[in-house]
């Protein structure tokens, strides 16, 4: 922090010295070696200060968003569970290229289903998240299928669950039947963050906490764990799919970062 302020100090001195200069008739020509040298030393020094660890994550957190809303991160509270979940999904962590591989595979087509019923993009990770891209996995409550559906509500929105068929393994029609549902959860909730955390809980459960609190800002609600952290995950899932070099996934490097500078170091 010490560094970066006497570095901006001495690109505001220099400035100060070339303003000097330029008001003085006796160095008005564009050859004066000074006031070469001293604009040389600003733009230098401007590009040390764009390129530092602190401006670069800087930027990158203000380019975070979730279905086109920006991520608050210069809470505390918020950048502290993004980092978190942002360091798990790395490639330090995982030590494998199947997020994206999976990712690969499947979210094309369940954004082009999405896209149709105007669902922003960002939901396509929804799957990644809640089941892994794995069809065959139930939890302990019986949710199940790509997009880990309930019984009834796969049943509401459009998709057969019997003893002989469960589509909701087939990433075609539970996508369809998710796009359904998340179409509807934004006509009670009119947000897409809290229609994210209501795909979790369930809606009444999120409009109790929102009666009860008094606030309707996902950020700001303390709710259980899990949901409490699902719009985290999302977020960290998509900016490492998005942003694959940043966050150590070198074979994906030839796939261009949104937001990777070609001098940047990585966060991760």
């Amino acid at each position: 922090m010490i560094k970066k302020r006497v570095l901006c100090c001495s690109v505001v001195l220099s400035v100060m010295i070339l303003s000097k200069l330029y008001s003085t008739p006796n160095s008005t020509s564009k050859k004066d070696p000074i006031r070469k040298t001293l604009l040389e030393q600003v733009v230098k020094k401007k590009k040390a200060i764009a390129l530092s660890p602190e401006k670069q994550k800087e930027v990158y957190y203000r380019s975070v968003k979730f279905a086109n809303k920006r991520v608050p991160l210069h809470r505390p509270s918020v950048e502290r569970k993004f980092e978190r979940y942002l360091t798990n999904f790395s490639f330090r962590k995982q030590q494998t290229y199947s997020l994206h591989k999976k990712a690969e595979q499947h979210l094309p087509k369940i954004a082009a289903i999405l896209a149709s019923y105007g669902i922003p993009e960002d939901f396509k990770y929804v799957p990644l998240i809640e089941s892994d891209m794995n069809p065959q996995i139930t939890s302990h409550k019986g949710a199940g299928g790509y997009w880990q559906f309930m019984p009834a509500t796969a049943r509401l929105y459009g998709l057969k669950v019997n003893g002989s068929v469960d589509e909701r393994k087939d990433l075609i029609k539970s996508t369809h039947a998710a796009a359904r549902y998340l179409k509807s959860l934004y006509k009670e909730f009119g947000d897409w963050t809290l229609v994210a955390a209501a795909y979790n809980v369930g809606g009444g459960s999120l409009k109790s906490s929102i009666r009860r609190q008094g606030t309707n800002d996902y950020y700001n609600l303390r709710l259980n764990n899990e949901t409490g952290t699902y719009v985290y995950k999302l977020v960290s899932m998509k900016q490492v799919i998005e942003n694959p070099h940043k966050h150590g996934y070198k074979r994906y490097a030839e796939m261009a970062d949104k937001y990777q500078h070609i001098n940047e170091q990585n966060l991760l």
